[in-house]
């Protein structure tokens, strides 16, 4: 029974497809606990697809072969992580979506976009599979190595008359953790004293082997004038996915990984839980909060203690710091933690005046992935 969804499964295998990010769909369930319980891949279960689209990148930066498994209402919230982040550095994701609103829908909400998203689709000039049923199952593997052979994105479109859903041997499901866990928390608010830049002129300081995403904007340029490296990734675009990037870079690689991101972009992601119940021991990520949208002209951001966000998503080793010398300090022990890391940095609203980073987006991925594999030959 089921065989579609095994076939797919050993595809899968036999292109060494490593972490696979999924969120559900009930036309496609027997599929997706396949790949969950399989230990052949390491599974992220995602909360948003964008978070999947830059785990995907962060992966294949560091070596890997990442695919997406997802509901094809998911592709429209992807478009500008897709395009921004995937097609920008030309990074391969294959992602096999199942079909909604197109055949035998009984849900009216699905059909809209369903109907219209192979236009969609071609509009934005992304290539897509159409998968009618299970004797064409065998066109995944295609969509794959196409992916990974022009470094793109490929979608297969699966049609529901492709895949049956899994109803049998169903296993108690424990939404919650059964362990008791304590938290204490007191924050003292204090006024910060560095600037953004001055902290990432710090932080630079203490790099070593580390590869850094940076932020969107503005961090990303102030990365490059405080310290170029190979080992930094800077974003052009796809503002709330540098954690995400980092914490795909994390499960790939053993080299420690840090992203100096933000509270607005931060919020927007929402990857913590996700980075929390994988526990990446390698993962450290630097919330430089200005309470700002700082590239963008220092508007207002929603406040949050990010600290605290950190905490309640579960993550145990948090930090917060205002001055340069809680910075420093933290900094020298960083790494007597186990990861994931979550370090609140507390700083100034304000942009450096920096020039643009003079690298193409193709020129910061070649030399990035060169560094990382670099580190693997070691």
């Amino acid at each position: 029974m089921y065989e579609p969804e095994r076939e797919v499964l050993e595809i899968l295998k036999r292109n060494n497809i490593d972490v696979v990010s999924t969120l559900p769909c009930e036309k496609i369930s027997a599929l997706l606990r396949l790949v969950a319980h399989d230990q052949a891949f390491c599974h992220v279960g995602l909360n948003r697809e964008e978070n999947g689209v830059g785990i995907s990148a962060g992966d294949f930066l560091a070596g890997g072969k990442p695919l997406m498994i997802i509901q094809s209402t998911g592709l429209g919230t992807m478009i500008n992580a897709l395009m921004s982040l995937t097609v920008t550095y030309g990074l391969p994701l294959p992602i096999i979506a199942s079909w909604r609103g197109a055949y035998d829908e009984n849900i009216e909400a699905q059909v809209p976009f369903g109907k219209t998203l192979s236009k969609v689709l071609d509009a934005l000039e992304l290539k897509y599979t159409i998968i009618e049923d299970a004797s064409q199952i065998g066109f995944v593997e295609e969509v794959i190595q196409d992916a990974f052979d022009n470094e793109r994105p490929h979608i297969a479109l699966i049609s529901p008359r492709t895949c049956g859903r899994n109803e049998e041997n169903q296993e108690e499901i424990v939404p919650y953790p059964k362990k008791t866990r304590m938290v204490e928390y007191t924050c003292e608010p204090k006024k910060p004293e560095m600037s953004r830049y001055d902290a990432i002129r710090i932080i630079t300081e203490y790099l070593n082997e580390e590869a850094v995403i940076a932020n969107i904007g503005v961090p990303s340029k102030e990365l490059y004038a405080a310290k170029d490296r190979a080992l930094n990734f800077y974003m052009l675009g796809s503002l709330g996915q540098a954690s995400p990037i980092g914490f795909g870079v994390s499960l790939k690689s053993t080299r420690e990984t840090m992203v100096l991101d933000g509270d607005g972009s931060l919020q927007m992601s929402n990857i913590l839980p996700i980075v929390a119940e994988k526990k990446p021991e390698n993962l450290s990520i630097v919330c430089l909060d200005n309470g700002t949208w700082g590239s963008t002209g220092d508007q207002p951001a929603p406040y949050m203690d990010m600290e605290l966000m950190a905490l309640s998503a579960g993550i145990e080793n948090t930090m917060k710091v205002h001055t340069e010398a809680e910075l420093r300090s933290t900094l020298e022990q960083l790494y007597e933690r186990a990861g994931p890391r979550f370090l609140h940095v507390v700083v100034k609203p304000g942009n450096a005046d920096v020039g643009n980073i003079p690298l193409s987006a193709a020129q910061i991925k070649r030399r990035f992935v060169k560094a990382m594999l670099h580190h693997h030959t070691q």
